[in-house]
């Protein structure tokens, strides 16, 4: 077998990140190395807000990677009735919460092993969605969830805001 028959092995993201992505979609640099490079591990882009449907999936996709998780650590505002813990796969996952706003949601496996995974807001557009989960997956990324948020335009929805529709005359 020549070099050139050879499977080429790259170290960069499936080709999935740059095609259609839709709500419901993680993407994660799995670098479990002590030494990992980057504010983020990854991304995480929910359907809705309602965590005790949205989080399963993320854990059961990421146990198959990671092993078991034993704990999350989410913004108690971004999300609604956030339980305390819950049984996901026959297995108790921990659920922390701060008023931390910070767009992430903190996956441990094990003791101390922490991933960090940027959240979409479930109002994004794919194409915007897309951009912000490349970015958060970026090997050695520098860039903190919210500003990856404010330069792929899916700023966190205002969850205070209500549409007020224009009365006529206005």
């Amino acid at each position: 077998m020549s070099d050139s028959d050879s499977p080429r092995v790259t170290r960069l993201l499936p080709d999935a990140v740059h095609q259609a992505i839709r709500p419901g979609t993680a993407v994660v640099r799995l670098e479990t190395t002590h030494d990992r490079q980057g504010v983020l591990d990854g991304a995480w882009w929910p359907r809705s807000r309602d965590i005790a449907t949205e989080l399963p999936g993320l854990i059961t996709a990421l146990t198959e990677y990671l092993g078991p998780i034993t704990r999350v650590g989410l913004d108690a505002g971004a999300w609604e009735e956030l339980p305390t813990r819950m049984t996901i796969d026959d297995r108790v996952v921990h659920i922390d919460s701060s008023a931390v706003g910070d767009d992430t949601v903190l996956i441990t496996r094990g003791g101390q092993d922490l991933f960090s995974l940027l959240v979409v807001p479930p109002h994004a557009t794919p194409d915007a969605a897309r951009a912000a989960m490349a970015e958060a997956a970026r090997a050695g990324g520098v860039a903190r969830a919210e500003q990856i948020l404010i330069d792929t335009g899916t700023e966190r929805a205002n969850p205070d805001a209500t549409e007020v529709p224009n009365a006529p005359g206005d």
